[in-house]
């Protein structure tokens, strides 16, 4: 499996955030052909006490091939337009690969 994760500090309006966040960003990237799970976390602290990160969502892709393709459809483009519209400041992307599959 491979996972796109999002990683977005903490927002001046965590308000604001979260109704765009979970009432129009989430449902669009959920459309996206290939996404075989989303995870979304609220982060909480961290073993060091204050971070400056505030939610992190994971969204896997049987195969880095599945991956391409599907960030190459309207529905990623939609989604990828509107994050940048709303979190471009804030959000940090990675791509990781599962290792204990």
């Amino acid at each position: 499996m491979v996972k796109l994760i999002a990683l977005y500090k903490t927002p001046e309006d965590k308000e604001a955030f979260d109704k765009h966040y979970f009432e129009v960003h989430a449902p669009l990237t959920a459309k996206i052909p290939g996404l075989r799970e989303m995870k979304v976390s609220k982060i909480v602290g961290s073993p060091m006490g204050k971070t400056d990160y505030y939610l992190q969502c994971e969204m896997y892709y049987d195969s880095h091939e599945a991956f391409k393709a599907a960030m190459k459809t309207d529905e990623a483009k939609a989604s990828g337009k509107d994050l940048m519209g709303f979190a471009g400041h804030l959000v940090t992307l990675l791509i990781g690969e599962d290792v204990n599959e």
